[in-house]
């Protein structure tokens, strides 16, 4: 929810919108800190059960939308607020978020005796982790101004972070795609955040963009402009691509198939990338001087909105129910 919502925020802050980027900001505040709360209740009053979740195939990736929350959140305050500080102390937290389940999650997955086949353990989900290494390296890059002396250490910090992102993406989704097509698919295998296939990518256009126009103020990047270039373009490109193959696939699970749709937090996956790709296709316009690309995001974020605004009216649905009506929510199997 809130990697989703920071993503649409920003894009409505440089669309021209800025009174909903502003309440979505604050919304988004308020998400941020009831989830970072109820986290950390969870770690504290069943950390066995956390545990396991944080070393599960399908479970642990997922952790990584806390790095990512953080970082697009800074990157909230940096384009709409011009809250710089608070905006460093999410920078910093999210690193230390993202050493520590990197090298917690990666190495139990590798020494754990009994492992899910391929199928079963692998979802749009692992994607996570690419998200979250961009995430970092696109608000160190807004930032940087703001580092002094620091500049080309933190520059060079966020472009090693791009380029890890990068080659996560490239591992993770060849997998992804292997299960895709020679193990059997059904409606119910196609969750919602395998639209992370095309977030991931989003994010690294995102991030790529932020590195070009940090390139252009001279120093060390400025010999690496025309590879930043060409990997962006390639990023966005991939991105770009997934759309419709993802577009017929929802058609195909919830028309074709009849999968009904109720409301589940994953669909915070599918609504993330609408979002992201409103923003990566902006600033890749700025970054890469292609004004042409600016009628994509102008239509893209309306996608975005109404995508955020059914995902957002169907939690609180959901919440009116549990809170007002929780016998009758429970008897209808949404809570186990």
């Amino acid at each position: 929810m809130v990697m989703s919502t920071g993503a649409v925020a920003i894009s409505a802050q440089l669309l021209g919108m800025p009174p909903l980027a502003r309440v979505l900001t604050w919304l988004n505040l308020i998400a941020f800190i009831v989830l970072s709360a109820m986290t950390v209740a969870r770690v504290i009053s069943y950390p066995r059960l956390f545990w396991k979740d944080l070393t599960n195939h399908s479970l642990g990736l997922g952790f990584f939308t806390i790095v990512a929350g953080a970082g697009i959140l800074g990157a909230q305050y940096v384009v709409i607020v011009q809250h710089e500080r608070m905006a460093k102390a999410l920078l910093f937290g999210a690193v230390l978020l993202w050493i520590l389940f990197t090298y917690t999650i990666f190495v139990a997955f590798t020494v754990k005796k009994d492992k899910p086949p391929l199928a079963e353990g692998i979802n749009g989900g692992w994607l996570l982790a690419v998200v979250g290494t961009q995430a970092i390296a696109n608000l160190g890059a807004l930032l940087l101004p703001t580092f002094g002396h620091y500049a080309d250490e933190v520059l060079f910090f966020c472009l090693c972070l791009w380029l890890c992102g990068g080659m996560l993406y490239i591992w993770i989704i060849s997998l992804i795609f292997y299960r895709y097509t020679f193990f059997h698919f059904s409606a119910s295998d196609l969750m919602p955040p395998y639209w992370i296939n095309m977030g991931a990518m989003a994010i690294s256009t995102l991030a790529g963009s932020m590195l070009i126009k940090s390139a252009t103020g001279g120093g060390f990047l400025l010999e690496f402009i025309p590879f930043l270039k060409g990997f962006t373009v390639f990023f966005w490109a991939t991105a770009t691509w997934w759309i419709p193959m993802l577009v017929v696939l929802g058609f195909w699970r919830h028309i074709y198939q009849r999968f009904k749709f109720s409301y589940n937090p994953l669909y915070w996956g599918a609504v993330f990338p609408l979002g992201m790709y409103t923003l990566a296709t902006y600033r890749l316009s700025e970054a890469m001087n292609l004004p042409f690309l600016l009628a994509i995001p102008r239509y893209f974020i309306y996608i975005a909105l109404v995508a955020w605004l059914v995902t957002f009216f169907a939690l609180a649905h959901e919440l009116t129910l549990l809170i007002f009506y929780p016998h009758e929510f429970r008897n209808t199997g949404h809570i186990q």
